[in-house]
C-alpha cells in the first residue's frame, strides 16, 4: 500500500445519510457472506464527498456494468493493467477477485504485471495490455495498438477501452491518495 493508514476513514454506520443505509447495509451484509467481493472500504471513504460519489457511481456502473460493450474478462485485463501500473494495491486485490471471477486464471493474473510482451498471451489480449501501457504513458493508443483492436472491436468498444483506462486511472489516484486499506480477506500485490 501507498499509505499504511487512511487519509480519509469510510464513514462509520452512525454518519451514514438517509441515501447510503440502505447502499452500505447491503454492502456490509454482502461483506459478512462473500467478504472478498464487497467494496467497502472505497465505497466508505467516497461516501464522505456524497454528492460527488453519487455522480461518479453512475460513469463507474457504466464501466463495470452490462451498458459497457467490453466482455468482463477483456475488462478485467484493462483494470488489472491500470491498477499494476499505478500500483494501487486495494484496486489490484479487488479486481484480482472479480478478474478470477470473469474467467482470468491465477497465472494471467499474474502475467499482467509483467505486460504485453510477456510469452503467452493471445494477439488481442497483449493489445489490450498494450493500449493500457500507452493510455498510461502518453495518455493516446498508438495507431498500430488502435488498429489491431479494431480488427475485432466495434466503435463503441474502442471508447470503452479508453473509458475502462480512464475510470480506473482516476479510481487508482483516489484509492492511493486516500489512503483507501484492503477489505478483510483481500491480497494485496
Amino acid at each position: 500500500m501507498k499509505l499504511s493508514k487512511p487519509r480519509i476513514h469510510p464513514l462509520p454506520e452512525s454518519q451514514w445519510n438517509d441515501e447510503q443505509k440502505p447502499l452500505y447495509a447491503a454492502a456490509k451484509k454482502g461483506a459478512t457472506e462473500i467478504s472478498t467481493s464487497v467494496v467497502f472500504n472505497v465505497m466508505g471513504t467516497l461516501g464522505n464527498h456524497w454528492e460527488a460519489a453519487k455522480k461518479f457511481n453512475v460513469w463507474a456502473f457504466h464501466v463495470m456494468g452490462k451498458s459497457s460493450t467490453l466482455a468482463p474478462r477483456e475488462r478485467e485485463i484493462l483494470i488489472l493493467r491500470i491498477g499494476w501500473l499505478c500500483q494501487a494495491e486495494y484496486e489490484w486485490a479487488q479486481h484480482a477477485v472479480i478478474g478470477k471471477a470473469c474467467g482470468l486464471s491465477d497465472e494471467e493474473i499474474a502475467r499482467i504485471k509483467l505486460g504485453p510482451d510477456a510469452p503467452g498471451w493471445s494477439e488481442h489480449d497483449a493489445l489490450l495490455l498494450r493500449a493500457t501501457d500507452e493510455l498510461h504513458k502518453d495518455a493516446c493508443i498508438s495507431d498500430a495498438t488502435w488498429n489491431g483492436l479494431a480488427k475485432k472491436y466495434n466503435t463503441q468498444q474502442l471508447m470503452d477501452v479508453v473509458f475502462a483506462v480512464g475510470q480506473y486511472n482516476l479510481v487508482s489516484m483516489a484509492l492511493n491518495s486516500f489512503g483507501v486499506q484492503l477489505d478483510e480477506g483481500l491480497k494485496g500485490f
